[in-house]
């Protein structure tokens, strides 16, 4: 008897993240909680919340994908998934790693956007003030 496998896409709003074939099964967790994902489970869609994707495939074992909210679709053998933003990592402990520095990338990033909007801000209101006076 043949065993049936899924493929799985992983979509940031960039561009696709992953793109496998003969998953054998797949963990995510919902707004309401946990799930897996087997080859025969009937097609189902789920908010998903930011947490741990695992997946496993015969030829690369378990992987693991940590993701930010977003969307799961499982359609026959496919499994789509969008998200905010994905770190891969081979183990929980690298994974932790990347995201840990992503985060501390993506905080460096926001708080000197955030500089940026408040000099914007404060230079608006000054020139708003400066016309009212005139």
């Amino acid at each position: 008897m043949r065993t049936l496998l899924m493929t799985l896409n992983v979509f940031l709003p960039s561009g696709i993240f992953v793109e496998k074939k003969e998953i054998s099964r797949v963990v995510a967790e919902s707004t309401i909680g946990s799930f897996g994902l087997l080859p025969n489970r009937l097609d189902c869609l789920a908010a998903l919340v930011p947490g741990i994707l695992t997946y496993e495939s015969k030829s690369e074992g378990e992987k693991f994908v940590a993701i930010d909210e977003g969307v799961l679709i499982k359609t026959g053998p496919k499994i789509l998934i969008s998200v905010r933003n994905a770190v891969a990592g081979r183990s929980l402990d690298q994974l932790h790693k990347a995201v840990v520095h992503e985060f501390m990338n993506f905080n460096a990033q926001e708080k000197s956007a955030r500089q940026v909007m408040a000099k914007m801000e404060s230079s608006f209101i000054q020139r708003l003030s400066e016309m009212r006076n005139e």
